[in-house]
Parts: structure tokens; sequence; C-alpha cells
């Protein structure tokens, strides 16, 4: 009778942690969404010059996911391919754009299929698109000319610098003008509101307690059990 006790006590609580582990994680994907919301905001915003909120050799402000515009010479010649993920034989094309003030900015001008890319346009362009942050580096090893992602930290020992800390997607109008399809933007995730990251948390943590709080419960009904006198032991005794 004691085990089926306590083992319903520690299941109760087992529910009860489940509960609140549900609870954590749909607060998690309210994070989430808020952050992807946020994110689709700022790629909505009006353009603005990409001087503005980058430079070269300094921290981006606030610029990452919006819009941006950007005029420049493309240097000739200063071009990799990055193949896209999970699209065999297509690739990004990524030039170097020499703005007016000297700084370089990596530009996805868009996607070709192949290895043959079309150079860039010659003579002063202004060009729009969305400022991302520099991509991270899968393993791999990749023919020379290419690379497997617009790391801006590699670009700057092959290409003539000083590069911004970032990379220009352009938009479908600009690709299409230069006879390149379109390249997918992933936006980079905003933050949601971080009382729901904590709310999240905080279920995690009632979790914890609800399972440890359930086998203490258990373990002192063995204690409470063990501290109950022998009645009929005592009545023995009397009756001798």
């Amino acid at each position: 009778m004691l085990r089926l006790r306590q083992a319903l006590i520690v299941l109760a609580g087992l529910v009860v942690a489940g509960v609140m582990v549900l609870l954590g994680l749909w607060q998690l994907d309210v994070y989430h969404a808020q952050g992807q919301a946020q994110a689709d905001r700022r790629a909505n915003l009006p353009p603005v010059e990409l001087t503005t909120v980058a430079r070269a050799g300094a921290a981006v402000a606030d610029g990452y996911g919006r819009p941006v515009t950007a005029a420049g010479t493309y240097l000739p010649g200063v071009q990799v391919l990055v193949p896209v993920e999970d699209q065999a034989g297509a690739f990004r094309v990524v030039s170097a754009l020499r703005l007016a003030d000297g700084d370089v900015v990596p530009v996805v001008r868009g996607t070709v299929l192949g290895t043959q890319a079309p150079d860039p346009p010659s003579g002063e362009e202004q060009e729009s698109g969305v400022l991302l942050p520099s991509e991270e580096a899968p393993a791999g090893d990749l023919p020379p000319g290419q690379l497997s992602s617009v790391r801006v930290p590699t670009l700057a020992q092959e290409w003539p610098g000083p590069l911004v800390s970032g990379y220009l997607t352009l938009s479908a109008a600009d690709a299409t003008r230069q006879g390149l399809a379109p390249a997918a933007v992933d936006l980079p995730e905003a933050s949601g509101r971080l009382r729901n990251g904590a709310y999240a948390l905080q279920w995690w943590v009632f979790a914890a307690f609800a399972v440890y709080l359930a086998v203490r419960i258990a373990r002192d009904q063995e204690l409470a059990e063990d501290e109950v006198p022998d009645l009929t032991a005592e009545q023995d005794v009397d009756a001798t």
C-alpha cells in the first residue's frame, strides 16, 4: 500500500511537471514568433543609406535585416560563388562593390545555375537590398573561386579592403536587371519580448520543483509510516 501511494504521488508530480514544460514551450514559441514579427517589420522599413549604419572597421549600428541603398562601382574580377543550400547546381554570385568613401561591401547580386556567372555591371551603380551579418563557415573544401558561405572575415583576407562588417543581398528588381535570379534573404532573428522568454524559463523551473516536491513527499510517506506505533504489539504486552 505504501509503494502504491508513493507511486501515485510521484506520478501526480510528473503530470504537473509535464504541463508546466508544455506551458514553457508555448511561451518560447511566443517569444520566437515575436522575434520573427520584429524581423519582418525591420525588413519593411524605409531604406537608408548603407554608410549611415555600416562602416568598415566599426560595429554595425542597427542595420542588419533592414533595407539599405548603396552607391558605388563594382571591382572587376573580384567575385566568388557560394553554393545555394538544398539547391544542387545553384550558386549565389557575390561581388565586391567599392563605395564612394572607399569602403568595400560584398554584394550578393543574385543566383545562377552552374558556375558561369555574368560579370557585374561597370560604372557607377545605385543598388538596393537588405544588409545582413556575416555568415558562419560550414565545413567542406570547394574549388577555387567558390566559398561555402558569405563569411566577411574570409573575404577580407582575399579581397581589397577595407570591408564593411556585413553584406548586401540585392532586391529582386536589381538582381533581375543584372540578369540573375533573386537570392533568398534569410533575415536575422530579432529578439522577442524578454517577458515571454523569462516566462518560459520560469515554467521550467516550476516543473523541476514539482518533481522534486513529489519525490520529497513520497519519501516522507515512508518516514511517517515508520513513526506509527505498533498498537497490536502494545496490546499483547498489556495482556501479559
